[in-house]
């Protein structure tokens, strides 16, 4: 039986995951009685729920070709698939599974064509001398540009410097949603069955030097609660057996012995054990409790380490610390820094594209990742756990290069209609966007531009206030360039409460004549949380748990009046909304903003002390 290693990359909402349920599906994956549900490589909840991939996985398939099927006519092969994600965010992930390919499909969509996460991953994947199988997506679009696409692709290839086999790529025009893949872009009703041809034909077969010492690299892990940690690996040399003893290449250089309990081949959707995995292969390996993702497997006699996945520094940072509010404790069951600091240490086992330092004091955490997207899974995640905590404002990681400070910047895609390219196009001038192209795609323009990344924080909530919701977003790290951009304050302050509570509907209908309200009648509130946004430019402090006096005389007023709809942010809006001195309150019931210094006198007596060294500072200068 022959064997294929294929990674699918692409930009987000290409499509690759939906291609990966019509290659199970001809490939017999399912049963006949079985009814496979949509994106069924996407099993974690948040992928669910978003629409996203966010973790690369891997499945396996076995493919028998048809008696008419030419030179492989009757030929078995093994293909093991590696779904990447599409976001920026998680070029980590992409990043160590493309490791562990000897091809890759390039999904791009025929109207949108590439997009900056097609240029980061197509990038990464011929660094490694991975040669490209172009998959023009979703031709069944009536508004669909294939041919043009084609050339854009091309055009790209030659940009990233791709040599002559790379750019002699094969075409297969595809719908993942209808089930079809063919050379012909006319035929559409004929199944996958070119594709998995052009795979045997385009990936190599990988090396299998059996007789070598073993070599097998770890690019992931898994967790079981009966057997602990598992690595997910690629076997490059030798044959890696269950009982066999090993020696674990360590990050520092050292070595660590251990003995395999299990191997299992991957099979479909799930795993089998096997009695060998040979070289080639990829496997998960069951006993090696201290291995990580980035640890070679070796022989004892001959234990030569692999070069470590090199991921990408992460560009933005935030503080994690602990909850120290009036309301910790209600809602979550972790709430103390020791328990957060074991979550963030389990966390950075499998994400390679963290980083985290100690803070200013022992109940805080620097954690730096690849955006806000990134970070803001990790604290959805610890928030459904049971975790409770606060976050500072986000913050773009400068570097100083030469003497002059340099700070990340992003490509930016934005596609909205006509009538809000303007408000878009303003957007992208007030926060230092440079417009490199607009250009119209059917009934939609399409707009190219680089932007600082601290002009990004913030920016989507405010572009699609702008756009009416029309605009659609997405952005790739491009490198570092000088300085040039200031930071943006909000220019709107907000409403602090004064007093602990429960939101009143009295109370509020006065309140929201003066802007826009975070919280409804019957939330609780404590003094220093923030339960709106002033419609003027400085902070405001309310109270939004007064009653209404009694008295004897019946008022019918409040029967006919409205209360405003609040604005009910998600943890990304108030991750982009908060400024310096202010923190986002997480929890599994709520997310709620609040400033960092509850008590009203002692945010005025730490103005005041600013203020005086400010003025000091001044006069020294004089």
């Amino acid at each position: 039986m022959s064997l294929r290693n294929v990674a699918i990359i692409a930009h987000v909402d290409h499509g690759k995951t939906t291609l990966v349920d019509a290659l199970l599906k001809q490939a017999g994956t399912f049963k006949q009685n079985e009814v496979a549900q949509e994106c069924v490589m996407d099993s974690n909840p948040l992928e669910r729920e978003r629409g996203i991939t966010i973790l690369a996985k891997n499945c396996a398939v076995e493919y028998t070709f048809a008696p008419d099927a030419g030179a492989y006519a009757g030929q078995k092969f093994r293909i093991n698939i590696l779904d990447t994600p599409g976001h920026a965010d998680f070029g980590g992930e992409v990043e160590r599974v493309l490791r562990m390919a000897d091809g890759c499909l390039l999904l791009v969509d025929a109207l949108e064509g590439p997009m900056p996460q097609t240029r980061f991953v197509l990038g990464k994947a011929l660094e490694l001398g991975l040669k490209p199988i172009v998959v023009i997506n979703k031709c069944d679009r009536p508004d669909g540009r294939a041919q043009d696409v084609i050339n854009e692709v091309f055009d790209l290839l030659v940009d990233l410097g791709a040599d002559d086999i790379a750019l002699d790529f094969p075409v297969v025009y595809a719908s993942g949603r209808s089930g079809w893949a063919n050379r012909d872009i006319d035929v559409r009703d004929q199944g996958v069955h070119d594709l998995f041809r052009v795979i045997a034909e385009r990936v190599p077969e990988p090396e299998q030097d059996v007789e070598a010492p073993l070599q097998a690299l770890v690019t992931n892990l898994d967790y079981n609660g009966y057997v602990g940690r598992i690595a997910i690996a690629r076997v490059f040399k030798g044959i890696l057996k269950p009982g066999q003893p090993i020696v674990m290449c360590k990050a520092d250089g050292s070595l660590k012995k251990g003995k395999v309990l299990k191997v299992n081949r991957f099979e479909g959707l799930g795993r089998r054990e096997a009695e060998e995995i040979r070289a080639g292969d990829l496997c998960a390996i069951e006993g090696l409790a201290d291995i990580e993702i980035g640890d070679t497997i070796a022989s004892p006699e001959n234990p030569v380490p692999m070069a470590r996945v090199q991921v990408d520094e992460p560009t933005l940072h935030m503080v994690f610390r602990i909850n120290d509010g009036p309301m910790v404790g209600k809602e979550g069951k972790f709430v103390t820094s020791r328990q957060i600091a074991e979550r963030l240490e389990r966390e950075l086992r499998g994400n390679v594209a963290l980083r985290v330092s100690p803070g200013e004091s022992a109940d805080e955490f620097k954690v730096s990742g690849r955006g806000l997207l990134h970070l803001g899974v990790l604290l959805e995640n610890m928030r459904r756990e049971g975790f409770e905590l606060t976050v500072g404002k986000p913050e773009v990681i400068e570097k100083e290069i030469d003497g002059v400070r340099h700070e990340p910047y992003e490509r930016v895609t934005l596609d909205t209609d006509s009538g809000s390219m303007g408000s878009a196009l303003e957007l992208l001038g007030m926060r230092g966007g440079e417009i490199l192209k607009v250009d119209q795609r059917g009934s939609r323009m399409h707009i190219e531009a680089d932007i600082p990344a601290r002009g990004l924080i913030g920016f989507r909530t405010r572009l699609l206030n702008a756009t009416a919701g029309e605009a659609v977003m997405h952005h790739s790290f491009i490198g570092y360039r000088p300085a040039t951009s200031s930071v943006k304050k909000r220019q709107n302050g907000v409403m602090v409460a004064n007093e602990a509570g429960t939101a009143t509907t009295y109370a509020l209908l006065s309140l929201c004549e003066r802007g826009m309200m975070f919280v409804q009648p019957s939330d609780p509130i404590y003094e220093g949380m923030v339960v709106g946004e002033n419609a003027r430019d400085n902070d405001l402090v309310v109270n939004p748990v007064k009653a209404k006096p009694f008295s004897n005389v019946r008022d019918n007023k409040e029967a006919t009046v409205v209360l405003k709809a609040p604005r009910l942010m998600s943890l990304e809006m108030a991750l982009e909304y908060i400024e310096d001195d202010e923190l986002v309150e997480i929890t599994p019931g709520a997310v709620r903003l609040r400033k960092r210094i509850l008590r009203e006198a002692e945010r005025r007596r730490q103005e005041r002390q600013v203020r005086d060294r400010e003025a000091a500072l001044a006069g020294r200068e004089d």
